[in-house]
């Protein structure tokens, strides 16, 4: 075995693992939000297919914004069509699939920033992670949220975009 094949490997394993453990809170969001059992399914794949592509696209040096903008965007590129073969509404099997993508970590550790900021005062080094940690944060909820937002955008417009 070479080692590019040795790499390849690795690299689909790391992606099927990633994928089933994203699969996982999608379906319990879904629970949550009392989505029909029939759809269950598709939030499961909806989580597994956002949350793989988007390791995927960082694993080639995608940044993790960009990658998590692109991936809502073909979860709700998908939704969009799901919910034409199940005539139910998007937003039915991507919400639940964007949740195992939220920046939980980020938020976590700019908060432990701020948190520290204040009990201690100042220091250059907690106002930079505050700082990196807070707006990576908000450009991957961004990236989420529009990119979520995106296929709403195109195939519903009323008015031609040009």
């Amino acid at each position: 075995m070479g080692v590019a094949t040795v790499i390849n490997v690795e690299l689909f394993i790391g992606l099927l693992n990633d994928m089933f453990f994203a699969a996982i809170p999608a379906v319990g969001f879904a629970l949550v939000f009392n989505v029909p059992k029939k759809a269950l399914i598709y939030c499961a794949l909806g989580g597994a297919i956002g949350h793989g592509s988007r390791y995927l696209m960082m694993h080639f040096g995608i940044p993790i914004e960009w990658a998590s903008f692109f991936a809502a965007t073909l979860v709700g590129m998908i939704g969009v069509h799901w919910s034409r073969k199940l005539l139910a509404h998007p937003k039915v099997f991507t919400v639940a699939s964007l949740i195992p993508m939220v920046p939980g970590v980020f938020a976590f550790k700019a908060m432990i920033a701020l948190v520290e900021l204040n009990h201690r005062g100042f220091d250059p080094q907690l106002l930079e992670m505050l700082t990196t940690n807070f707006l990576k944060a908000m450009f991957i909820i961004a990236g989420l949220a529009v990119g979520l937002a995106m296929p709403g955008l195109l195939f519903y417009r009323r008015r031609p975009i040009v």
